[in-house]
């Protein structure tokens, strides 16, 4: 097998390695695509060279090539999508438990289940619901996710939020009603209004993982409204606004550390995917090959007004 393996900061190497085989409640996966995650930037940046080499990409899809003989649920040709990891490979070894069926009619690099299983679940803990004003901080990939998923609640108003004009123009195109740079948000929306009546939002979802994104989000959200914090904000401190707390908000963790919990929300995404009502095909707008992790990294980094998300598929090229 072949395997993107990250062995100092910013360099990846492909490795020849044997096949591995799965154990009696696993199945080994071809993998045909495995996504580039914000999450595995900072591990990316700062490898130490003199640590073991480090194996990357949890957002696998693949085809089934062998079974252990526990892992009745599959047979060899399935695709399949799950939680898993060393995805920038040819093959992975994966949990059958943790497997879920790539959707008929849809390519393995639109049927990523992990990514939006975690948005999903987030969204799940927040009360989301029709006629109420929604919010999305931050419109790179998971905030364009949270837009097609949050729109299916049928909210009365979505609204965009990102620096980037280019941005939000895409979210316009993904569910978004109205959008607007940070510094050029309406003063009712931010609770400035004066003599206008206040316009502050049911449910903010921030979806930035910066401090700046942090602050913008809490203050659109309303009093005694919900705050869910999804974006990665890797480490350090994050200043909480205690404007939050005079205002009554219920502030959300976005993150979800139970595998049961993702792996429900990952049923519901990827029937949400085979009923078209959500699409990956708007968001992955770049693809490498096993040699190219690197440049995937490097791109994800810069995001350009073109890059939403990156693929690696060792099939590539």
């Amino acid at each position: 097998m072949r395997l993107s393996q990250l062995v100092g900061p910013r360099k990846s190497e492909v490795a020849e390695l044997p096949d591995p085989a799965p154990a009696a409640d696993q199945v080994l996966v071809e993998v045909l695509a495995c996504g580039v995650c914000t999450s595995d930037l900072s591990a990316w940046r700062d490898h130490d060279p003199a640590a073991a080499p480090l194996r990357l990409g949890h957002e696998i899809a693949g085809r089934v090539v062998a079974v252990g003989n526990q892992a009745t649920r599959w047979t060899e040709g399935d695709l399949v999508t799950g939680l898993g990891g060393e995805g920038f490979a040819s093959l992975s070894v994966m949990d059958a438990a943790a497997l879920l069926p790539v959707p008929a009619g849809i390519e393995p690099a639109h049927a990523f289940g992990e990514p939006i299983a975690v948005l999903e679940e987030a969204l799940s803990r927040s009360p989301v619901a029709a006629g109420s004003r929604v919010a999305v901080v931050g419109l790179g990939f998971m905030g364009l996710g949270l837009l097609q998923l949050a729109k299916r609640h049928a909210p009365g108003l979505i609204l965009g939020v990102d620096p980037d004009p280019v941005r939000r123009e895409r979210a316009l195109s993904q569910g978004a009603d109205v959008v607007f740079a940070p510094d050029e948000l309406p003063a009712e929306y931010v609770g400035k209004s004066g003599h206008v009546a206040d316009a502050r939002f049911d449910v903010v979802l921030e979806a930035t993982g910066v401090t700046p994104g942090l602050a913008t989000a809490g203050r659109l959200v309303r009093p005694f409204g919900t705050l869910n914090v999804i974006g990665y904000h890797h480490a350090g401190d994050a200043k909480m606004d205690m404007d939050l707390w005079y205002k009554g908000v219920t502030v959300v963790n976005g993150f979800c550390p139970d595998r049961t919990r993702t792996i429900a929300a990952m049923a519901v995404t990827l029937d949400l995917i085979a009923q078209r009502r959500f699409s990956y095909a708007p968001l992955v707008t770049h693809r490498y090959a096993l040699d190219q992790v690197d440049q995937a990294f490097a791109d994800m980094e810069t995001a350009g007004p073109d890059f939403v998300k990156g693929v690696v598929s060792s099939t590539r090229g």
